[in-house]
């Protein structure tokens, strides 16, 4: 086993991204699902996740072996996922809010985002953390959160923003931004998801040797988290909160420290102790709320999941809803100060957190 350790975190996620590293998600499309493709549509769904547990070890195995064959299989493991995806769709439980509508006829939950995902964006984004760009950032429109400082409400609070994509033009705009020069395909929003399902499917169709990159909240159930541990290679989460009650008020999520921890531990402990993806948190240092957030987050962090790194980022300004609720949000209606933001990067070097080649 290939085991990473906090000095090689940087340069796991420069490995993961060299266009001569096998992309996880073309291992997954080189795993014969062992089943024809009339069976595999007709296959019960717990069958069908009885098979997705077992296609999952034989992918940790073939990713140990670097003699071997990635050639494409059919039916695949990633068939496999995408009938996961879409029957979970029809009842939808991509996210911790379990809204359980159908939205494959149609219906809409908190996100309000229909089954044909649309796309606001596409382009080389040169913002995100150093070591990422030129990102290939695809921005879909809307989101399973409602933060009240929201900094892309244009696309987080409009889920008909943007052109609607199938998957096959989902890999047709991941492929331009890789001729581009894109290092990575990274899907943004708003969240993405609510799209998982398509973009799931688009990586049958992806040929170029790009990273992929999930950049999200990361509130997603353990079954979508399972459908999408094999298929990225870079993970670039949120974790704002360190407690419920802060991303209730915030965010209207609820069990929010216990989903994220959970998720951010899986991957972790799954994939990035094995030196199969990388982990960069995002933390955005809150006004008034190092004590109460950043201090939890960053002590958990250093404990539970050490060889992540963490961007903490000092760019929140008063945005979206706080403006005209001032006197309900009254802590963050101002930028943090550098001595939070300072005090928030001590704790780090402290706790032997690594967060400068991403900050």
């Amino acid at each position: 086993m290939n085991m990473a350790s906090k000095a090689s975190a940087l340069q796991l996620l420069e490995r993961v991204q060299a266009r001569d590293h096998v992309k996880n998600h073309f291992i997954v499309q080189s795993i014969p699902a062992g089943i024809d493709t009339h069976g595999l549509s007709r296959m019960a769904t717990g069958d069908a996740w009885a098979l997705h547990d077992q296609l999952h070890e034989r992918f940790l195995e073939k990713r140990a072996d670097p003699s071997a064959s990635h050639d494409e299989a059919s039916p695949s493991f990633l068939d496999v996922k995408v009938k996961l995806a879409r029957s979970m769709l029809g009842s939808c439980n991509f996210c911790e809010r379990g809204c359980g509508v159908d939205r494959a006829a149609g219906k809409k939950g908190t996100c309000r985002v229909k089954a044909t995902p649309r796309v606001s964006s596409a382009f080389l984004h040169f913002g995100e953390e150093s070591p990422l760009v030129p990102s290939g950032t695809i921005f879909f429109a809307g989101c399973n959160f409602t933060c009240v400082f929201c900094q892309n409400e244009d696309i987080s609070t409009d889920p008909e923003n943007g052109m609607p994509v199938t998957p096959q033009k989902l890999a047709s705009m991941a492929t331009a931004l890789v001729v581009d020069g894109a290092r990575n395909i990274n899907y943004v929003g708003g969240d993405p998801t609510p799209n998982l399902h398509v973009i799931l499917e688009s990586l049958a169709h992806q040929g170029a040797p790009a990273a992929q990159l999930w950049n999200s909240n990361n509130f997603n159930t353990i079954e979508a988290m399972k459908l999408l541990i094999d298929v990225m290679d870079i993970w670039l989460p949120d974790l704002k909160y360190g407690n419920d009650s802060c991303a209730k008020r915030l965010s209207g999520i609820v069990n929010y420290w216990s989903v994220l921890t959970r998720n951010l531990k899986f991957v972790h402990d799954e994939m990035v102790v094995r030196g199969y993806a990388s982990l960069v948190i995002r933390h955005l240092v809150l006004p008034g709320h190092v004590n109460c957030c950043s201090i939890p987050t960053i002590e958990w962090i250093a404990k539970e999941i050490p060889l992540a790194m963490v961007n903490i980022m000092g760019q929140y300004r008063p945005q979206h809803e706080v403006l005209t609720r001032l006197a309900e949000f009254k802590e963050i209606t101002r930028r943090p100060s550098f001595e939070e933001i300072d005090s928030v990067r001590a704790l780090a070097t402290r706790l032997g957190v690594t967060w400068k080649p991403v900050s």
